[in-house]
């Protein structure tokens, strides 16, 4: 088969107006907000419900399309997402309602895994020019540090009820990993050290020191005194944001982060970290019969979800390419395209666009829904968006 050049900037300009075009402009709800929940075909099957996650990266999606591209209706949707993050999901108490159904919230908990994600949009916003979005990156940063920050852990908490009052007693990587990745764009946006202050405290947090709990790998749960959970969702290997098992896809967004981080904070060790996280990923994820990263990988080396994501593999090459670039070794750059060869043959919907979710291990599909509720291929975009700035610099 022929295959387009994946490391060309046209090539990753080009995809990257494909994906966008899925999501134009069906995603448009002249109610507030955006639509969700769309097939492959692009048909929305779930008209009424708005998850935070999913209302967050359509904000971040447009304000970074607009900051790259200039085109005006990219800020009017990224402005029309803002104030629905504003309107809609805020509540009177300043935390964001995790999930909206027919305007009735139906699932009230306080998600710092949410919270994350409207950190990221309002900086995204900020680093787009919107301004307004200056004073709702302040005062998140506030809110999750106030609710959230575990000062003696030196971490992020999970879960609150809407009270707030109520502390869940699991702890999580997940949510801190976004955090991370929320808190160093913020400082992109605004320049402020205390952001690239508390992002270094999470690496060094969850990159070094839990992980040393667990093998040198990021473990995804731990109990209220963050010591690893290995018995957490043991029965839910494919759970959408708390699965068991180790996850490759994790490892290798750890990794980015680290090398990010390192741009803004040169140290040797971010380096080694990610190249040690992404070698372990790589090695135990790469599924050597079919192709493509697995989901999750038990302790015991086996997958205990074979099953491929798109943002595994999106996020994947993304730092197979950030390492190839700072190390010169090549190992990264054919793990670079060698990721992008499965996708395009698997995970690329090249009839309708954009990237499908999920397929089986074989890569065959196992659903039609393209998109459900918090999916806006902001990881495939995003991934994209950062090959292209490490190929301009």
């Amino acid at each position: 088969m022929s295959y387009p050049n994946f490391e060309s900037p046209a090539f990753l300009e080009s995809h990257i107006r494909d994906t966008l075009a899925f999501y134009a402009p069906r995603i448009y709800a002249p109610e507030g907000g955006f639509y969700g929940c769309f097939l492959d075909d692009g048909t929305c099957y779930d008209p009424q419900s708005r998850h935070l996650v999913a209302s967050a990266r359509y904000v971040l999606n447009y304000a970074t399309a607009y900051r790259l591209y200039g085109k005006p209706k990219h800020l009017k949707w990224a402005e029309w997402g803002l104030d629905y993050l504003q309107i809609a999901h805020r509540q009177d108490n300043g935390h964001y309602a995790w999930l909206i159904e027919d305007r009735i919230i139906t699932d009230k908990r306080v998600m710092a895994y949410g919270h994350a994600f409207v950190l990221l949009a309002a900086a995204s916003c900020v680093k787009a020019g919107i301004e307004r979005a200056t004073q709702i990156m302040a005062d998140l940063y506030d809110f999750v540090e106030t609710y959230f920050w575990d000062e003696t852990a030196g971490a992020y908490f999970d879960e609150r009820d809407n009270t707030l009052r109520t502390l869940s007693p699991y702890r999580g990587q997940n949510a801190n990993m976004h955090m991370c990745e929320a808190l160093l764009v913020a400082h992109q946006a605004s320049g402020d050290a205390k952001y690239l202050d508390r992002a270094e405290q999470l690496a060094e947090k969850f990159a070094f020191d839990l992980a040393a709990q667990s093998g040198g790998q990021i473990w995804e749960h731990y109990d209220a005194n963050w010591n690893v959970d290995m018995n957490f969702n043991i029965d839910k290997p494919n759970d959408r944001y708390k699965p068991w098992g180790f996850q490759p896809g994790h490892q290798t967004e750890w990794a980015k982060l680290l090398l990010i981080l390192n741009e803004a904070r040169p140290k040797r060790k971010w380096v080694e970290r990610a190249k040690s996280l992404y070698d372990k990923a790589m090695e135990t994820g790469w599924d050597k019969e079919h192709g493509g990263i697995a989901y999750g990988v038990a302790p015991d080396g086996r997958f205990c979800a074979s099953e491929k994501y798109f943002w595994v593999q999106s996020e994947s090459f993304a730092t197979a390419w950030r390492l190839y670039h700072i190390t010169g070794d090549e190992t990264y750059r054919i793990d670079y395209n060698r990721i992008w060869k499965w996708s395009w043959d698997h995970m690329i919907d090249h009839a309708f666009g954009a990237w499908f979710r999920v397929r089986g291990s074989d890569g065959a599909a196992v659903d039609n829904k393209k998109s459900p509720l918090g999916k806006t291929d902001y990881h495939t975009m995003g991934a994209c968006w950062d090959v292209l700035s490490i190929c301009k610099n």
